[in-house]
């Protein structure tokens, strides 16, 4: 059975037809069979409501719809003039009326009441609605439809135009990769490289960088060698949301590469990255990256990256500088060299040191691991992640808000590194503290103390170390009083031992305390039966 067609693809068919539209075209467009197309084609050339002899039952044209108010009785559609009198009408195609050419074009009822119309659109008011207002307030005596029509054509404004922005000498910088031309090594194999263009938005003065990779280094050393070739810092830098230098997207607030944070404090400029899947942002890199890839690098191949960048130092400086833009109309070169060079923010006296970076937990005994070597973090840090900076001289540690935490000079694998304001008190031994603090503490507990701990340092030397940590460990059982009179003695008699300290403690003990003897007991017999028990025994032997 043959396809029979809704009655607003038909009429489309007939309006495409009308406007010299190839059948392919409009099968392709309206998605349907080019042989339904064809046949309807036909249709419209024939007599009209006439059938093609031999055509399938119901293939012929198709019955019209109800037309709706505002419409002629027969179909066609009625243009409503400014005056009302002898509307114009268009058949349909197909039909035996009136000339198809023979477009209306008169003005609709509603154009005198365009203002009225226009303000109740602002106020969100319905077709229906500005319909029923103008019958009601302004004898308006047109129909809903032409209200309707009118109203759609007024939604189909022409969108704003972009702004063109223009930046002031030395004010932006745009930057980009595209693709560079292939390198060919001498055994047959190839590679592409990424070419980095840098464009100065003022004076379209570009620099042109092959780099073997979009690394943040790679990035970071050519926007560098851009800087020393321009001969200055523009105040920002626009590039896209490339990952070598933005973690995460954000058109109100970027998460910018640490990195990339500190290069662009190094050279004081900003990093402002386009919003998210909008490249017309930095337009004047995007037409940048194509001269170089079509002037420039079209059709070449290189043995080498080296040999790739000097053919684009070359073409920069003998092309790219020499040529008149097409929009300023002035010769790139010159407008570098007198108006936006001069502007350009000055170099650093030194190139961004350029380090490495990785995030690091701290471990339990306070320290990081970086590249075999171990480097201690401040106490509150452990267990903590933070981000380390080194530079084959120096390692540096930061915390989350790439505040420095520790510093330290950077050792072979295998040793430490360990700060002293980086051990708790707690974790520090006597030993540890050194002879001028147990000698604080000395002094602390009495004059006399304090200074039989200076003659016995002086006089035991390395070893009197260890007697004076002990001096000060008998203040847990004996007061300072006592300990600070036991040094006075001891210091009178030259006595430097801690022997004799405690010994003089010991004697300035309380005395022991008496107990009375008892003379009479119930279990202690008396002195007179002892005497009489004498004098019976001696009886006894005289007998």
């Amino acid at each position: 059975m043959a396809n029979t067609l809704k009655m607003a693809e038909v009429y489309a068919i007939y309006a495409l037809l009308e406007r010299g539209w190839s059948r392919r075209r409009i099968a392709h467009a309206l998605g349907i069979d080019r042989a339904t197309v064809t046949r309807y084609a036909q249709l419209a050339a024939a007599a009209s409501g006439g059938v093609p002899p031999g055509a399938p039952l119901g293939c012929g044209p198709p019955k019209p719809a109800t037309a709706p108010p505002g419409s002629g009785p027969d179909g066609t559609r009625v243009y409503e003039r400014a005056d009302g009198s002898n509307p114009a009408t268009e058949a349909p195609p197909g039909s035996a009326m009136a000339d198809h050419g023979a477009a209306a074009t008169s003005q609709s009822h509603c154009e005198p009441f365009r203002p009225i119309i226009l303000a109740k659109l602002d106020q969100g008011l319905s077709a229906q609605r500005i319909h029923q207002d103008l019958v009601a307030e302004h004898g308006f005596s047109g129909k809903y439809h032409s209200v309707r029509r009118f109203v759609r054509r007024l939604g189909q404004a022409t969108p704003l135009p972009f702004r063109r922005m223009e930046c002031a000498p030395g004010e932006e910088a745009q930057i980009d990769f595209g693709r560079g031309a292939p390198l060919v090594a001498p055994d047959g194999k190839r590679r592409v490289p990424h070419v980095l263009r840098v464009i100065l938005s003022h004076s379209r003065k570009g620099y042109s960088e092959a780099v073997p990779r979009q690394t943040t280094e790679d990035f970071i050393r050519a926007l560098e060698n851009a800087f020393h070739h321009f001969g200055g810092v523009p105040k920002t830098l626009v590039p896209d949301n490339l990952k070598a230098a933005v973690l995460k997207a954000d058109w109100f607030d970027p998460e910018l590469n640490p990195k990339i944070q500190a290069f662009c404090q190094h050279y004081g400029t900003a990093l402002l990255p386009t919003r998210p899947r909008m490249p017309r942002h930095k337009g004047k890199c995007e037409a940048g990256v194509k001269f170089v890839q079509n002037n420039g690098l079209k059709g070449r191949q290189f043995a080498s990256l080296a040999d790739e960048n000097r053919h684009l130092w070359h073409w920069e400086a003998t092309v790219a500088d020499t040529r008149i833009h097409g929009t300023t109309r002035r010769q790139v070169g010159k407008v570098f060299t007198e108006v936006e060079r001069p502007a350009l923010l000055p170099l650093p006296a030194q190139r961004f040191p350029f380090f490495q970076e990785v995030d690091r937990k701290v471990h339990r005994d306070g320290h990081v691991e970086v590249a075999k070597a171990y480097y201690s973090a401040p106490p509150e840090y452990v267990g903590q992640r933070v981000w380390v900076r080194w530079d084959g001289h120096v390692v540096r540690l930061f915390n989350k808000q790439l505040q420095q935490i520790a510093c330290h000079a950077q050792r072979e694998p295998g040793r430490f590194a360990t700060d002293d304001r980086h051990i708790p008190a707690e974790k520090r031994g006597g030993l540890e503290r050194g002879a001028a603090w147990w000698l604080r503490k000395a002094r602390s507990i009495g004059t006399d103390t304090g200074q039989w701990a200076a003659a016995m340092l002086e006089q035991r030397g390395i070893p009197g170390l260890r007697v004076l940590i002990g001096l000060v460990s008998l203040t847990h059982k004996h007061t300072d009083v006592a300990l600070d009179q036991a040094c006075r003695v001891a210091q009178s008699h030259g006595a430097y031992h801690l022997r004799d300290i405690r010994n003089l403690l010991k004697r300035q003990a309380p005395p022991q305390e008496q107990f009375e003897f008892i003379t009479e007991h119930p279990l202690i017999r008396s002195l007179a039966d002892y005497g009489q028990l004498v004098h019976n025994a001696f009886e006894e032997i005289r007998t």
